[in-house]
């Protein structure tokens, strides 16, 4: 939907108006119905999905390389010795996924990763996936610190 200027939008109502008083039969506007974006993926679905992807200790070569989003891939090339999709340096004992939460507005879902490191240590990111990603792909990662 593109936004008319304001005076557009006082001309159209001052052309309505007078057409109105005139019995000058004027054609119903339709509202503006907002477009919605197509829903592949549900709560459940992408929680399938990146329990499967971040796995134990991080994800595969074959799903960084078929299952993550060209945003991803630069920020990676640009963050020499850091992984992205961890936001560690190297890999975890072990990794949670918690419970997605989904925008339909937005288009997006996204869960809270737990990494699990030596002497109990915890990091946290969270990982975004586009509701109408096809294939299903992490889009986003937002390292927590």
């Amino acid at each position: 939907m593109k936004l008319k200027p304001y005076s557009l939008g006082a001309l159209l109502l001052t052309l309505l108006a007078s057409a109105t008083l005139s019995s000058v039969p004027v054609p119903a506007l339709a509202a503006p119905v907002a477009t919605p974006v197509p829903v592949h993926h549900t709560a459940d679905v992408i929680g399938r999905f990146l329990v499967g992807f971040y796995g134990d200790h991080g994800p595969s070569l074959h799903d960084r390389e078929t299952r993550v989003s060209q945003l991803l891939k630069d920020k990676q090339k640009e963050s020499l010795g850091a992984d992205v999709l961890l936001c560690a340096q190297n890999e975890p004992q072990s990794i949670a996924v918690g419970p997605v939460t989904v925008a339909q507005s937005a288009g997006v879902g996204w869960a809270t990763v737990t990494t699990h490191w030596e002497e109990g240590l915890t990091d946290t990111f969270t990982a975004y996936v586009r509701l109408d990603s096809e294939p299903i792909r992490v889009d986003d990662v937002i390292c927590a610190g």
